[in-house]
């Protein structure tokens, strides 16, 4: 029986290059989608014409009222796809950027980035957890930029700070179900999280990164998919920066 992941905000980036990540291992994937059902079927699609099993879902992890309703959806997409009534992996993912310093943001951009950074994954996590597998696994995706302060990211840093920590309790308190729990901290990656690389941003982060350039998706994307797999199954409650050596 293949193992089933479930990867929030999965159309685009790093949780698209995840969910095909995780395909090409045999794993059966569920990605979630809020704005973008066209990008979030030609995931679907590639994976697909690669012999695997998907399926989209759409998703606001910033609404917490939706939960409720989309574990409804999870649990009919799981029995009509694959026969089951559960899911093996969870992986909290979906996101965007705020580049502002301190003095400048404002309410509203502070509470967003705490709905879809650490509230949304939390109590998305507790609604799941009833659906999630006994032995299987959560990875949280974190930030580099909460080990080094960069200028501008101030509130996104916490909350995915926060989300870290999180991290480690969930580990502790689903620990009786063998579910492990670990965040994967990304450091400088070509993705359109806050607005993407210019040629300039992107020289600035390559200087600063130990080999000499930004990251690629995929190569978050592999390593979260190997983080799933049984041959790291004694890894839990740790969060594993992917970074290629970011500001050390």
């Amino acid at each position: 029986m293949n193992n089933i992941v479930i990867i929030t905000g999965g159309s685009r980036g790093l949780g698209a290059a995840t969910a095909l990540a995780c395909a090409r291992r045999g794993l059966g994937v569920i990605i979630t989608y809020n704005s973008n059902p066209t990008a979030a079927a030609d995931v679907v699609d590639k994976i697909k014409a690669d012999g695997g099993k998907a399926v989209a879902l759409e998703l606001d992890v910033t609404d917490t009222t939706t939960f409720p309703a989309f574990a409804t959806s999870v649990s009919s997409t799981l029995q009509e796809t694959w026969g089951r009534t559960d899911f093996d992996h969870l992986v909290n993912n979906a996101g965007y950027g705020l580049y502002n310093p301190i003095a400048t943001v404002t309410e509203e951009q502070f509470d967003g980035l705490f709905r879809v950074h650490l509230k949304g994954p939390f109590f998305l996590t507790q609604t799941l957890l009833p659906l999630i597998a006994d032995g299987g696994q959560i990875v949280n995706l974190v930030s580099a930029t909460s080990r080094v302060a960069t200028i501008g990211v101030a509130p996104y840093a916490s909350f995915k700070g926060g989300l870290e920590v999180l991290t480690r309790y969930m580990a502790k308190e689903f620990g009786d179900r063998r579910i492990r729990a670990n965040s994967i901290a990304p450091g400088a990656i070509r993705t359109e999280l806050g607005g993407g690389l210019n040629d300039e941003f992107e020289a600035q982060l390559a200087g600063r990164t130990a080999l000499g350039r930004v990251g690629e998706p995929e190569e978050v994307g592999g390593v979260i998919a190997s983080l799933l797999s049984d041959d790291n199954r004694w890894i839990n409650a740790q969060s594993i920066e992917v970074s290629g050596g970011f500001d050390i």
